[in-house]
């Protein structure tokens, strides 16, 4: 008991020792408080505050921007609640630390927490009239109330921060106490400087000066630091962007405030004085966000990516709030060349009031890194605008979730049909029209057929090898193929490329016309399942962050290059070979092939012409392209439907978005390497007794 009676006595002269203290913010305020009103039965409830408080002061990190990078370093986007770069105090000028002190604290560093001396005068001076208004609050003090600030969650905590009350300048005192205790008087300057709120949007003197001045804190004028040093009483009420005429105002009084202190000469002061407030063309404000990014949709991809790291965090809040807070550094995939190449074909092949959307995505093979990522409607929300992603899935917050990808998927089939033994040279009696409306055709889970299915040619018909049906895209050729190899066997190699239905993320639905194009695929999946035939069977997961780095340049767990061998080398080097014959003289793609480079490629039509795709590699490089109608409903491209301000007549995948992805590839391939595809084993080039074709009753027979 005698022990408490002693803490109680001991709080009741600490809160008698600051009175002067309260009562100085109390009268700044325009309070009038009856003292005994303070030291009656208000005093017990200010004392059981006080005791209450830990005597250590645990402050949060303060939050400090993040940035993303492109591959070659190149800023792509910064991400923040507080715009804030850290800098050691050796970092900040002399002046700059002279004059906060001279304005906020000029006894800093001959005091404790409190400076009794200071805050008498501040209350005669505030309360005569006197030319420097002061505040009683010391430096330390005003770090701790920043420090609550930061901290507080909700409105609620942020109030309670905030409010002028004696229980707050107590706690305020008591955590201030402990500061001194724990910090050095320049370590307590440096994190003042550093969670400072400078106005617009500015955190922190690093922050502040390069916004305000396009320079660095090191670097700070007199006038300069006169201005920053300022505008931390009142950031929003003295920035410069808001009243240049106030902000002169308080400029000029910490000068004199400096020169009073002798702080500075008065040829010092004259001169600073004279010098203009700011450079409006110099203010630099720093955009937020990937909607301010040059590459806002794959910004957004990334970001999305990111916030599926549990590495940053339990929850997808905690990890937003750890992406705008943790001074993180992510480095991606984007090649700014390639991606410039990209856009130069979107410029070239498209405008942006046309109603058919037009996108492409290039992946190196190997790696799965995702080179560039464009597409011809613009970011916003404005005419001719959208937030829609057209080149990912849906899971991912502004993914559209794909088109139909129509003939591109005759590659997957001819991989299960390769994988099978079935060679290249296998012939199939293709008439223009077949009916199978009693061919049944084996799924993994059994049995599936059309009774209505009578599908046509669009090209040339005949007796056809693989190679030869590949070159002209023969419809009625590969759903042959695909009844003697199964739709299992087509739906399996699909799956392990990275195929799925990019709307519902389900497996691709294993039906009559799947050879044909089937599910909702978009051009992110399409390039890199293309990638994994450049790079001789080897599947890479896609992936857009590289590395992730904290503030204290730690690397942050994450996704890496992840591939694995997913189809024999033989059999990617035979779909190599088929899907050549597509871009030589006379295949669908003839006209798209450039240069000496091995390429391969297939076009791609749906039904009613409502999207039309041209996916094609190399051994560097892997892109897809689609030309579509994006709004619902979904109508024929041959109606109605513009693409570069002209009217689409006959949409094609050679015709309309071949030549997007020719002008996208010719460009980002420009110094690269040449490489070559490997040949594929000779017993796929050719077998002399190739598989009968099932019987109609859907007994299958396998491939001899």
């Amino acid at each position: 008991m005698r022990t408490d009676r002693g803490g109680r006595s001991k709080a009741r002269a600490m809160i008698m020792f600051i009175l002067v203290s309260v009562l100085s913010g109390a009268l700044a305020a325009g309070l009038a408080i009856p003292f005994a009103g303070f030291a009656g039965s208000g005093s017990e409830q200010v004392v059981d505050t006080v005791e209450s408080l830990p005597k250590e002061f645990e402050s949060d990190p303060p939050a400090v921007r993040s940035r993303i990078l492109a591959a070659d370093g190149t800023l792509l986007a910064t991400l923040y609640e507080q715009n804030r770069v850290p800098v050691p105090l050796s970092k900040v000028s002399p002046i700059m630390r002279k004059a906060i002190i001279a304005i906020e604290d000029s006894r800093f560093y001959d005091h404790g927490a409190l400076d009794l001396k200071g805050t008498l005068r501040a209350v005669i001076r505030n309360q005569t009239g006197g030319e420097v208004q002061q505040g009683g609050s010391s430096i330390t003090q005003q770090y701790v109330k920043m420090s609550l600030v930061e901290k507080a969650k909700t409105a609620a905590e942020r109030a309670k921060a905030t409010e002028v009350s004696y229980q707050r300048k107590l706690t305020e005192l008591r955590y201030a106490i402990a500061v001194e205790s724990e910090l050095s008087k320049d370590e307590i300057l440096e994190r003042y400087l550093n969670l400072a709120n400078f106005g617009d949007g500015a955190y922190g003197v690093q922050t502040a000066a390069q916004h305000y001045f396009r320079t660095t804190a090191a670097e700070l004028t007199l006038p300069q630091a006169a201005l920053l040093a300022g505008l931390v009483k009142n950031p929003t009420g003295y920035d410069p962007t808001n009243d240049m005429v106030r902000a002169k105002g308080r400029r000029d009084l910490v000068i004199k405030r400096m020169l009073e202190l002798g702080v500075i000469t008065v040829h010092q002061a004259n001169q600073a004085l004279k010098t203009p407030v700011i450079d409006p063309e110099k203010i630099q404000p720093v955009p937020n966000g990937c909607a301010n990014s040059r590459y806002p949709f794959y910004c957004d991809y990334v970001v999305a990516k990111l916030l599926t790291n549990p590495a940053l965090g339990k929850t997808v809040k905690d990890r937003e709030h750890y992406l705008k807070t943790g001074g993180l550094l992510i480095r991606t995939s984007i090649d700014p060349r390639i991606q410039a190449a990209a856009q130069a074909s979107i410029r070239e092949h498209t405008e942006r009031t046309d109603s058919a959307i037009a996108a492409i995505t290039i992946v190196e093979p190997g790696t799965g890194l995702v080179k560039a990522m464009v597409q011809s409607r613009p970011y916003g929300n404005g005419k001719f605008q959208t937030n829609y992603n057209y080149n990912v899935e849906k899971s991912y917050a502004g993914g559209y979730g794909g088109f139909q990808n129509g003939s591109t998927m005759k590659a997957f089939t001819i991989a299960a049909a390769l994988a099978k033994g079935i060679p290249m040279d296998y012939r199939i009696n293709s008439p223009d029209q077949i009916d199978l409306s009693r061919t049944r055709f084996r799924t993994c889970k059994g049995w599936t057929r059309d009774p209505t299915y009578r599908p046509r040619n669009s090209t040339r018909s005949g007796n056809l090898t693989m190679v030869e049906a590949a070159r002209y895209s023969t419809n009625t050729y590969f759903l042959q193929l695909s009844q003697r190899t199964g739709l299992c066997a087509i739906g399996t190699v699909a799956g392990k490329l990275g195929m799925y239905n990019g709307q519902t993320g389900e497996p691709l639905d294993q039906v009559i016309s799947m050879t044909l194009g089937v599910g909702l695929v978009t051009p992110l999946m399409l390039s890199n399942a293309y990638a994994t035939f450049a790079a001789r069977g080897k599947y890479c997961q896609p992936l857009v962050v590289t590395s992730v780095r904290d503030k204290a340049g730690r690397p942050v767990p994450g996704p890496g290059i992840d591939c694995k061998q997913v189809l024999p080398r033989g059999v990617a080097d035979g779909v190599n070979r088929v899907l050549s014959a597509v871009m030589d003289p006379g295949g669908t793609g003839g006209r798209l092939r450039f240069g000496t480079r091995d390429m391969a490629g297939k076009t791609g039509t749906i039904q009613d012409n409502k999207a039309v795709w041209y996916a094609g590699y190399t051994p560097n490089l892997a892109a897809a392209a689609v030309v579509a109608d994006a709004n619902l409903p979904y109508t024929n491209l041959m109606y109605r439907h513009t693409l570069n301000g002209r009217d689409i007549s006959d949409p094609t995948g050679s015709g309309t978005a071949g030549p997007l992805w020719q002008t996208a590839m010719e460009g980002a391939l420009r110094g690269m390497p040449v490489k070559r595809f490997a040949a594929p084993p000779r017993k796929l080039i050719g077998n002399p007794n190739p598989p009968p074709a099932e019987p109609s009753d859907g007994r299958p027979r396998e491939p001899r």
